[in-house]
């Protein structure tokens, strides 16, 4: 009785650990490739790295680095075009909706930056 016991308590840990592990996650939800109106194709990815195509013509213009804490993501440009107000990193609350992302500004000093993520984001068609 006490092994039978034993084995359904470390079975029921096992699967509300992996439901746990498999939840999605803020960070997930920016994850992948989008599009907004003025056609800027930006890749995310799970690494903390994201490139932007704001030509799209299939070369990516700006890339760089983000992070997310809770609902706030922080993106910082490391190479490629580089306006003036953009070296320091643009701030963004963030919301996954059925459309795509919606950002809203926290802070951020590139005025390119701003135009573009503050626009609505759907998932892009090209790979």
């Amino acid at each position: 009785m006490k092994k039978r016991l034993w084995s359904c308590l470390v079975l029921g840990a096992a699967l509300l650990g992996g439901c746990a592990w498999f939840q999605a996650t803020e960070k997930n939800d920016l994850v992948g490739t989008w599009t907004n109106a003025s056609g800027t194709v930006w890749a995310i990815r799970a690494d903390g790295t994201f490139d932007v195509d704001l030509t799209h013509r299939g070369r990516r213009e700006a890339w760089g680095t983000w992070k997310t804490e809770e609902d706030q993501a922080t993106f910082q440009r490391t190479g490629g075009l580089n306006p003036k107000g953009c070296d320091s990193p643009g701030v963004y609350k963030f919301k996954r909706t059925d459309e795509g992302l919606q950002f809203t500004l926290v802070s951020d000093e590139c005025k390119l930056r701003k135009k573009n993520v503050l626009q609505a984001w759907k998932p892009s068609k090209k790979k």
